[in-house]
């Protein structure tokens, strides 16, 4: 059974877990590597590898002390070529070629985003299971089979950033650009109704925006639309 679990999501740095109950993967480690180890109770030892999406600090700040400390990481050469990871530990990945970590077969894709080298995983344990992780993107690029748990980016609502814009509260360059990098509500039922989700237990949705979403809405539109419990993960 797949268990994934938040520790940080949003601006402000994103952390999470995903186990199959036989290996523990660290999704993104965008907050320092002492909280992180305050958070997993300090049993690093426990994780068997750390996906990296990107090298915006939110999602890669503790990287290097992880690394460090003796986690493999695994992450884009893109990504790479802009953090200080010891090579004995770094794990350069590709789109589109499936790499083994533990009991867990992991197909990184390319997102859309605007760092070189951004990536989503795709993953699908020994007992058939398959996890998504997708966030910093506009809007998937790919479509997934057999989903059982999802944990994707729902970063505003649209009318709520236009909204914002308009009163002056976003300067419009800043609302580009998130609609440019980041997936509103509207995009993310799209892209899960486009998606197999006839074995899907678990939505959780990532990386709220702290001035334009509205995380109880969120969730009830996703669980409307989909038909699957839904949960937000706070920052």
């Amino acid at each position: 059974m797949i268990q994934f679990t938040s520790y940080a999501s949003g601006s402000s740095g994103n952390m999470y877990t995903v186990t199959d109950g036989d290996t523990t993967i660290m999704l993104d480690c965008g907050i320092p590597w002492k909280k992180i180890r305050e958070k997993l109770h300090f049993n690093t030892s426990d994780i068997q590898g750390v996906l990296l999406t990107h090298s915006h600090s939110d999602h890669c700040k503790g990287a290097a002390e992880a690394a460090k400390s003796g986690l493999d990481i695994f992450a884009s050469t893109e990504t790479f070529a802009k953090l200080q990871i010891p090579a004995y530990h770094s794990f350069p990945v590709k789109s589109g070629e499936a790499v083994v970590c533990g009991s867990w077969d992991i197909l990184p894709f390319e997102t859309v985003h605007d760092t070189p080298g951004a990536l989503g995983y795709y993953m699908v344990n020994r007992a058939g299971e398959a996890f998504l992780y997708l966030t910093d993107s506009a809007y998937s690029p790919v479509r997934f089979s057999n989903l059982h748990t999802v944990a994707v980016e729902c970063n505003h609502l649209e009318s709520t950033l236009s909204e914002n814009i308009l009163n002056g509260s976003i300067p419009a360059v800043a609302g580009r650009r998130t609609r440019r990098n980041h997936m509103s509500l509207e995009r993310v039922i799209t892209m899960l109704k486009s998606n197999d989700l006839s074995r899907c237990r678990a939505i959780y949705l990532l990386h709220l925006s702290n001035g334009n979403s509205h995380e109880k809405r969120m969730i009830e539109e996703v669980q409307k639309a989909c038909g699957i419990p839904t949960w937000a993960c706070a920052e």
